[in-house]
């Protein structure tokens, strides 16, 4: 509620002069030929209508939650279409997990009367990261005993998660299938050979990935003269990532596309604050980037090469998160040096800008205590925090 409120208060300005315009969707952004700008296809929720306009910049901030990762597990599909299957992203609240109603016909001398049961639902909950620890955690006095948690790896150490008997810990998910039973419900196969049967809904943890599959940038393998447009990323960019990002943020080829908060951080709020008022610099051409394309990507390939080198010194630990879009322990440095680029600028933002340090690092991980606590409250009395 405090961050919903923050951002409110955030906006409204922006609200009140038009600078913000709701109820539109970017169906897709195409960059044009000479550096000519963007064209932005643009669609009015209010009466489905389908504009295009062309920008001389774009800044892509829609940050990883807009698009969920579903894992490629036999039957997923076919529950996720029949609606016994919904990730992290849809996920309100325990309550309508805490009972289904089930009707049940009497037949009396050809009167037909219903009553109406209730039944605790039998959950599953894929992934054992924070969405997952927490869905599981709200779950467990309210759903049926036991709520099935599927565990893949270890838990990050930075994800508290709070051991409770009503949570039971079960291998991955070999495959899902639907049985015959009304209204239907699914055995679920896991991969030590046990099978959950009569499991009424699955609820996937699953995590989120860099996506923007809306923006189409010119081909920049082919000829200048012959270039057409592609998707800046998909499904096989490798390693996963927004690529050709100079500092995560301006696009190399054309440094009039930029996105702010790219990859995941502990402190998304503060490090959009410090990365945006660095691109408005380096927009204005008073915070100076490297001039050539080269220049611009050489952040990228020492970037790819540092995380390939410690997967190799760590066995390639999923775990340890070392991925390229996830900044985790290089999210201090990083930071801090935007927050250099912009001070040797504009010194008078120095003491306006967020900073990171030691001492705030240990400052945010004091707050994994905090979050444990605040889930043995939720265990021993569930309704202090529903």
């Amino acid at each position: 509620m405090e961050t919903h409120e923050y951002l409110r208060n955030f906006a409204a300005s922006f609200l009140d002069n038009s600078a913000i315009r709701l109820n539109t969707e970017v169906i897709a952004i195409e960059e044009l030929g000479g550096h000519a700008g963007w064209k932005v296809i643009l669609k009015d929720w209010a009466d489905g209508s389908i504009a295009e306009e062309i920008w001389d910049g774009v800044v892509v901030a829609n940050g990883w939650s807009d698009n969920p990762v579903w894992p490629q597990t036999e039957g997923l599909k076919e529950l996720v279409e029949l609606g016994l299957a919904s990730h992290a992203k849809s996920y309100r609240g325990p309550e309508k997990y805490a009972g289904k109603v089930r009707y049940v016909a009497h037949y009396f001398y050809f009167i037909i009367s219903l009553t109406y049961a209730f039944s605790d639902q039998r959950c599953l909950v894929i992934g054992n990261a924070n969405s997952a620890n927490d869905i599981a955690a709200h779950l467990a006095p309210v759903a049926s005993f036991p709520v099935y948690q599927s565990v893949r790896r270890p838990n990050f150490p930075g994800f508290p998660a709070l051991d409770d008997e009503r949570i039971v810990k079960v291998a991955p998910v070999a495959k899902y299938l639907v049985n015959a039973s009304s209204p239907p419900k699914i055995d679920v196969h896991l991969t030590d050979g046990i099978i959950l049967n009569d499991i009424d809904v699955v609820l996937l943890g699953t995590g989120y990935k860099p996506y923007p599959d809306f923006i189409h940038v010119l081909d920049t393998s082919s000829e200048a003269g012959d270039q057409k447009l592609t998707p800046l990323v998909s499904s096989s960019t490798t390693p996963p990532r927004i690529p050709s990002l100079h500092r995560h943020i301006l696009y190399a080829h054309n440094p009039s596309l930029a996105f702010i908060n790219a990859p995941m951080t502990f402190t998304p709020f503060t490090l959009a604050d410090v990365s945006s008022t660095w691109l408005t610099l380096a927009w204005t051409r008073k915070l100076p980037y490297p001039d050539t394309v080269q220049g611009r990507l050489a952040f990228e390939v020492e970037r790819i090469r540092v995380i390939a080198e410690r997967k190799a010194q760590s066995g390639d630990n999923p775990t340890a998160f070392l991925t390229y879009m996830v900044l985790g322990p290089d999210e201090q440095e990083y930071a801090q040096g935007l927050k250099d680029d912009v001070v040797a600028v504009r010194g008078d933002l120095k003491d306006v800008l967020p900073e990171w340090s030691d001492d705030k690092v240990k400052l945010r991980e004091a707050m994994q205590s905090v979050k444990l606590e605040a889930l043995r409250v939720h265990r021993d009395d569930p309704g202090l925090l529903i």
